[in-house]
């Protein structure tokens, strides 16, 4: 069954956004862009909410017709664009760029897409993670840890009516002094048998 992946770049105060909804301190340096197009190999399959599609299709499509484009932005490009992506959203009309629209059931579709053959799912956006985490849908939490201190924005994990442990996978600190925590939910054993 493939894993559902809840990666974001945060603060260290545990930001994905700003207050305005500032991501200016969240650019990739050279380093950390070469990693994260080694990281999309892991995947065949995005899900965004309509935020961060948007935010996504609004840059990454005119990329590969961009001259000038930096060529780890431009190999990133062509990733996204050969993604297959699906966008939850209640308000949105249609999508492209190799996109499918859900209205629907997020568990219904979430057991689906985990049922299906191929690669790991990457799940972007904060709001739409809420809804995936308070349903106990995340499999797997990637974080790159970015050393500033914001103060207040959207958080990349919400407020929860109950806690849970994690069990550390993997750790890795680069020269611009972000560092890479990828986590799991340790689930509970099933009591009785």
């Amino acid at each position: 069954m493939r894993k559902l992946v809840y990666a974001m770049s945060t603060t260290l105060d545990g930001y994905v956004k700003g207050r305005g909804d500032d991501i200016s301190w969240s650019g990739p340096d050279d380093e950390l862009m070469d990693f994260h197009n080694q990281q999309t190999e892991r995947y065949d399959t995005s899900l965004y909410g309509r935020g961060l599609y948007e935010n996504m299709a609004s840059y990454w499509p005119h990329v590969p017709d961009d001259p000038a484009a930096d060529p780890r932005e431009l190999e990133f490009a062509r990733a996204w664009l050969k993604l297959r992506k699906v966008v939850f959203s209640t308000t949105l009309e249609s999508v492209e760029w190799n996109s499918t629209l859900v209205r629907g059931d997020i568990v219904a579709e979430v057991a689906r897409l985990k049922a299906m053959p191929g690669r790991d799912m990457d799940l972007g956006g904060a709001t739409l993670a809420a809804s995936f985490i308070r349903l106990g849908l995340v499999d797997e939490f990637q974080t790159w840890v970015h050393p500033v201190v914001l103060g207040g924005g959207t958080p990349f994990l919400p407020p929860l009516d109950s806690s849970f442990k994690m069990r550390l996978i993997e750790s890795r600190t680069f020269r611009s002094g972000v560092v890479y925590l990828r986590y799991e939910p340790v689930r509970a054993e099933p009591s009785g048998s």
